[in-house]
């Protein structure tokens, strides 16, 4: 009775601390240190929070295992050291059944759970919407990018990232970053295409991102629900300037959005960018001339 009593003493100014040390966390601390979160504002898109809960629970469960398996560790490292006087080998034991099920059971636990989770939440994110609000095509490019507004028929071509001359060394023109401009709130498709080698579509406050490859066409669905230009890059070593193909994605409002539709139609980007411009023309299927056709 007065071991459970102490023990109930000792748990209240544990669970105590606990409970100020998380309520005082940011944002950021409490979503595992990713980017795309802060105190007050909306998720930066509809998938942020189910990755970032993921991920977070993912941690916490792993630090648990591990704080078990250290204090067994340790424990077993103390009970069981050397005394003093003590000679020759401890008793050895060949096994333990009970325990040894237990380690077995237990891991095949967490790996199954941590599938399991991990493929609802892809599932999730992954699915297409059935009517989307826009639909857009990205193509990648040694080393730029560019975009197709499909339901609004315009375009933008970008080139790879320019030096400053003026600026500090290193620093790019901002101005001439790749820009692509998304509206808050709707449900959006990306087709994401590559003209020549492997390419990967990473939008980092999104904590998504998705390889684009020659001949074939993967998709990502996604709903920006806060307005805010976040960087891109290619996440995928794609040859010498690699490091130099950015983009930026601004989440605007609908009204900044149509008005920016405008600006391309007013500049003479009217219509689609094709696949002319791809490097890799040669592939099967494409018109290119074959070895028979040579002979």
């Amino acid at each position: 009775m007065l071991k459970n009593r102490r023990l109930r003493w000792a748990v209240i100014p544990v669970a105590a601390t606990l409970a100020i040390v998380l309520a005082g966390c940011t944002q950021a601390q409490l979503n595992g240190y990713l980017p795309g979160f802060e105190e007050g504002e909306s998720p930066v898109t509809n998938n942020t929070e189910r990755v970032s809960g993921l991920w977070t629970t993912s941690w916490i469960v792993l630090l648990i295992v591990g704080l078990i398996t250290w204090g067994l560790t340790i424990w077993s490292v103390v009970v069981y050291r050397r005394r003093k006087g003590q000679t020759g080998l401890p008793v050895q034991l060949r096994y333990n059944m009970p325990i040894e099920i237990f380690y077995t059971i237990v891991p095949l636990i967490l790996v199954l759970g941590f599938f399991a989770f991990t493929a609802r939440d892809q599932n999730a994110i992954e699915a297409r919407f059935d009517e989307p609000d826009l639909q857009i095509e990205a193509i990648g490019k040694q080393w730029a990018w560019d975009f197709n507004y499909v339901t609004d028929d315009v375009f933008t071509q970008g080139i790879q990232g320019q030096p400053d001359l003026e600026g500090e060394k290193g620093a790019l023109v901002e101005s001439e970053i790749p820009t692509l401009v998304l509206p808050v709130g709707k449900k959006i498709e990306i087709a994401l295409e590559a003209r020549d080698v492997i390419h990967s579509f990473w939008v980092i406050d999104f904590l998504y991102k998705k390889d684009m490859i020659p001949g074939k066409t993967n998709y990502m669905s996604v709903i920006p629900e806060r307005v805010g230009t976040y960087a891109g890059k290619c996440a995928e070593l794609c040859g010498e300037y690699h490091s130099l193909m950015l983009f930026n994605v601004e989440v605007v409002s609908e009204a900044d959005y149509e008005a920016y539709v405008d600006s391309l139609r007013a500049a003479g980007n009217d219509g689609q960018v094709d696949s002319e411009y791809d490097r890799n023309l040669n592939q099967p299927g494409t018109d290119a001339p074959t070895a028979e056709e040579g002979n």
